[in-house]
């Protein structure tokens, strides 16, 4: 599991759950139950993390708990 944080709702217009991953922009996945979003997240946060190495993107340092949440 990675260390990012997540941020998980759920989604009226979308009817699912949601799961933001703050340290890496656009880094977003979704669920028809939390679990099945935050499963899908890791999938998204290791391909996320895959494309960054590969075009030379910088990958930031998880830091855990945001302050401004």
């Amino acid at each position: 599991m990675y260390k990012y944080e997540r941020i998980i709702y759920w989604s009226e217009n979308n009817g699912k759950f949601i799961v933001e991953v703050p340290e890496l922009p656009g880094c977003m996945a979704d669920g028809e139950t939390a679990e099945q979003a935050l499963k899908n997240a890791e999938i998204i946060i290791s391909e996320w993390l895959e494309t960054a190495r590969e075009t030379g993107r910088e990958i930031p340092q998880p830091k855990g708990r945001l302050m401004y949440a």
